[in-house]
């Protein structure tokens, strides 16, 4: 685990559990959040040493769980632009669609990836209507892990086709996401893979965090008045609070 991590935790009860071993929910079915020494970070970085390093999500490193820099899952995760609305000029727009699978779930998949790579997974299966699968099948296949994505059965073509040239295989599933997600749920034990389902694992959270260091330190340390998230699962929701905790 990165040098900085403590332990895991148990986002209802506070229990804690060890890091450094491969798991998806607390005992009592929760998500686990990923705690670290506060305090050894601000003492190993400074803003400035922030300023110093190249302009991609790995640069806030102290605050990552991956263990060595050299086992980082990257297809050039850049920092993205804030661009001013000419109509509204008090407006700030993140422009994710500059990460290396169109949109902000290459974030939060990026780490995971790394994660489970390091933790030896071999087997990675997620639901998806779209852009968190093709996330997992790029990331999945960079690191040589198999990757399994189940989208409800309106997914459009293009979707589908998409997460198969990144390497998933792909299934529609008759049903909703939440219908793919028990597909998932059910193939663990009997297809070994490990479920990357929305706050089933506690990496995605990580990754998806840098988004919100990215905004405070692109807007010189000052937060904005109002963050306006789209969301669905609320990983990225949440993972913005934690970025700004």
């Amino acid at each position: 685990m990165g040098r900085h991590v403590a332990y895991l935790e148990c986002s209802e009860t506070g229990d804690r559990y060890e890091p450094g071993r491969l798991r998806g929910l607390s005992d009592v079915g929760k998500p686990l959040l990923v705690r670290y020494d506060l305090d050894a970070v601000e003492a190993s970085v400074t803003r400035d040493d922030l300023a110093g390093r190249p302009g991609d999500m790995w640069r806030y490193r102290e605050l990552l769980p991956m263990p060595d820099p050299e086992q980082v899952v990257s297809l050039g995760e850049t920092a993205t632009p804030m661009v001013e609305l000419s109509a509204e000029p008090n407006v700030l727009v993140k422009d994710e669609g500059r990460l290396p699978t169109g949109s902000f779930k290459a974030r939060g998949l990026a780490v995971a990836v790394t994660m489970a790579r390091h933790l030896g997974v071999g087997r990675l299966a997620i639901p998806s209507n779209g852009n968190a699968g093709a996330a997992l099948a790029a990331y999945a296949t960079r690191a040589g892990i198999e990757s399994f994505v189940f989208c409800p059965a309106s997914t459009p073509e293009v979707i589908v086709r998409e997460i198969a040239m990144q390497g998933g295989r792909v299934w529609r599933v008759a049903g909703t996401i939440t219908d793919c997600a028990r597909v998932v749920a059910a193939g663990v034990g009997p297809m070994g893979w490990f479920d990357m389902a929305t706050l089933k694992e506690p990496y995605r959270l990580e990754g998806k965090k840098t988004m919100g260091f990215e905004v405070a330190e692109q807007l010189d340390w000052r937060l904005p008045d109002v963050v306006v998230y789209p969301t669905g699962g609320g990983t990225g929701l949440i993972a913005m609070w934690k970025a700004f905790q």
